[in-house]
């Protein structure tokens, strides 16, 4: 799909909805995996509707957050307001869109599911932007959910694996790549996703 085309079906998504997702609620992985951190700089790739820039802003974290959707970026503005934070919202493509190098304590990304040439692309950037002792976390739908699990695309190419992310993440410490479990409530009736889960440090010294 061509970038423009991804962008322009996302921003129709979002117009047609007040919320996609539940927006006051952060994503629970970034809410458990980052538990630990002092908050400093963190940047937010692919954030959509803004609701784990804005919680993390909410916790003293400087935030960045990219998307390329205006749409979700109308959106994410109008809740960091609500909540009375700020967030510095950059509209871009993450694929193509060039980070300051090692200047961020913590890079998300979490369900940017693009086909494999995008996603590491995606991913090179995000690294590159994690400094000395700084976290990357990858979040998103796995492989296996397509065929296990509830929701989620039903595209193969935009899936992958936590094997598949730790390989793609050179000059990081892989400290955690597992397949992790996730309700989700469809018509009163709970199931269960199967999501991939990355988290990596850039070592302090070389």
């Amino acid at each position: 799909m061509r970038p423009d085309a991804g962008r322009e079906r996302w921003n129709r998504r979002y117009a047609a909805a007040d919320r996609i997702h539940s927006t006051s609620v952060p994503n629970r992985f970034l809410v458990a995996e980052i538990a630990d951190l002092a908050p400093g700089m963190a940047l937010d790739l692919a954030c959509g509707a803004g609701r784990n820039a804005v919680w993390l802003a909410q916790r003293g974290w400087r935030v960045t957050a990219v998307d390329f959707s205006a749409a979700a970026l109308a959106m994410a503005r109008d809740l960091a307001a609500e909540c009375r934070v700020s967030v510095d919202w950059i509209e871009a493509d993450v694929v193509t869109w060039t980070p300051p190098a090692l200047a961020h304590d913590l890079v998300c990304v979490l369900y940017l599911q693009l086909p494999a040439p995008d996603r590491r692309r995606a991913l090179r950037h995000a690294v590159s932007a994690v400094r000395p002792g700084g976290t990357l976390l990858v979040v998103g739908h796995d492989l296996l959910n397509l065929t296990e699990g509830w929701g989620g695309p039903s595209q193969p190419d935009v899936l992958f694996t936590p094997d598949d992310i730790a390989g793609e993440i050179d000059g990081l410490q892989v400290e955690k790549a597992e397949r992790v479990r996730r309700p989700v409530e469809d018509g009163g009736v709970l199931h269960e996703a199967i999501d991939a889960l990355v988290r990596a440090r850039r070592p302090l010294t070389a």
